[in-house]
């Protein structure tokens, strides 16, 4: 939107003299916005400051990667404060009598490998009773190796 000096009259432009002011409200602002320009010779942190996005309380790029390696399941919780995802049961529809749980913690504001634990939980249906199982540390490797490449994968599209 343009707009003109002359625009900006009324009861809250004027001063005590009865002089327009608006002008000078306008240079002002101009002033103030050139002025936080800056023009050091300091270099922007691109990198630094990628690795930690932390605008939701945790490190997005692994929030987001962590919502995404899920999306397939049901949440019951999705705390981006805190940085805990917890997904309803699921059960694959090729082996419906076994069923798993996951649950994401991500630790740190850094993107690192050791800022996500993934655990997880696996039952089997025996006799109509749903049991508990032990899971393969692989798999919950596995999901850790994939939520941490997809959220490098996000850090690399957001810096360029």
């Amino acid at each position: 939107m343009h707009m003109r000096a002359s625009a900006l009259t009324g009861p809250y432009t004027r001063d005590l003299g009865g002089k327009s002011i608006g002008r000078g409200l306008v240079l002002g602002l101009a002033v103030l916005g050139l002025a936080a320009c800056g023009g050091g010779n300091e270099r922007p942190q691109a990198d630094l400051a990628a690795s930690q996005v932390t605008s939701i309380g945790v490190n997005s790029y692994l929030w987001r990667a962590s919502l995404e390696t899920l999306s397939f399941m049901q949440l019951t919780q999705a705390d981006s404060a805190g940085g805990v995802i917890v997904t309803e049961w699921y059960a694959n529809p090729e082996t419906p009598n076994e069923r798993v749980k996951v649950s994401v913690s991500i630790l740190d504001s850094d993107l690192r490998a050791d800022a996500v634990r993934v655990a997880a939980s696996r039952q089997v249906l025996q006799n109509g009773v749903w049991v508990e199982a032990p899971v393969q540390a692989s798999t919950v490797q596995r999901l850790e190796d994939i939520i941490l490449t997809k959220a490098r994968d996000l850090r690399r599209s957001a810096v360029g």
